[in-house]
């Protein structure tokens, strides 16, 4: 298995031109660990590096799913496990998704899952999945974001699957090894944060969504999305616009809301994991670059 490095931090901090003239540097490939930059089709919303943006150098874990499919974390973790195993040039892992970086480093375990069942749960309304789970695991809130519908249905589905409980399954050996921060698969890290300059760009990057035809992309592509794609930053927003509940222009107002509190969980995730040596934010993209390579190195 080859060097692994990673370039992570909130959306919109330029993690992949860092990532690319890393990989470029060093005569390596990027494996991606983003949520929706595997689903084909979703490319402008999902912020997907274009051909010419990646300069070349190869990228793994982006256009492997249909946009109608559910691409479980333990199907990423599968795929780019094997990716990383059998490679023999540098990778530089980069993105905002902390839970498929984990997936792909470190300790875990996945439960079940049953259409069947999901499909069930999802006629159900949040109240009632809620007085399920908390009739079974009276501290299921200390464990569960009870407000999460898409996290409180999957929670109920592992109850129904396998009888454990939020709280058991926060109390097993494999919980305690994923808070431990001790990997599987040994890595170098580095976090991109712009700091204050965040909004900024998330603005700017949403402006260039806008202009590079996002609607056109959702309008095409509405049909087909499954779930996790409805449901995502974005293309949940301009469905909205597209089904006549808003205007255009409050869409992407709401999707810049939805941007900045997303970019806010990533911090507060990638923030508590102690192996991440966080770079001083330079308005250079090249000086950003050598930056990263002296700390990696």
């Amino acid at each position: 298995m080859s060097r692994v490095l990673a370039v992570l931090g909130p959306t919109a901090s330029g993690k992949t031109e860092i990532a690319v003239g890393i990989a470029e540097r060093v005569g390596g490939e990027v494996v991606s660990v983003d949520s929706m930059q595997v689903y084909r089709g979703l490319d402008i919303g999902a912020a997907k590096p274009t051909l010419s943006q990646r300069r070349g150098v190869a990228h793994h874990m982006i256009d492997v799913a249909a946009p109608e499919d559910e691409f479980s974390v333990a199907e990423f973790r599968r795929q780019g496990r094997a990716i990383i195993e059998s490679s023999d040039v540098p990778l530089v892992i980069a993105g905002g998704s902390g839970l498929h970086f984990r997936a792909l480093v470190d300790p875990m375990r996945f439960a079940p899952t049953d259409a069947a069942v999901r499909a069930e749960l999802e006629r159900l309304s949040l109240r009632e999945l809620t007085a399920v789970l908390e009739e079974a695991d009276p501290d299921a809130r200390h464990h569960v974001d009870l407000a999460n519908r898409r996290r409180v249905v999957r929670a109920v589905e592992i109850l129904r699957l396998t009888g454990e409980t939020p709280a058991r399954r926060a109390g097993a050996a494999e919980a305690r090894d994923f808070r431990r921060y001790v990997p599987e698969i040994g890595f170098t890290a580095i976090g991109v944060d712009p700091g204050a300059l965040l909004d900024e760009r998330v603005d700017a990057r949403l402006d260039e969504m806008a202009a590079s035809g996002l609607v056109s992309e959702v309008r095409a592509l509405r049909r087909r999305l499954g779930r996790p794609a409805r449901n995502a930053v974005g293309y949940r927003e301009v469905l909205a616009f597209l089904d006549g509940e808003t205007t255009e222009a409050e869409a992407f107002e709401r999707a810049a809301r939805s941007t900045r509190k997303l970019a806010k969980r990533q911090r507060t995730w990638f923030r508590r994991d102690p192996r991440i040596r966080w770079l001083r934010w330079r308005p250079g993209a090249a000086e950003r670059v050598e930056l990263a390579l002296e700390a990696l190195s």
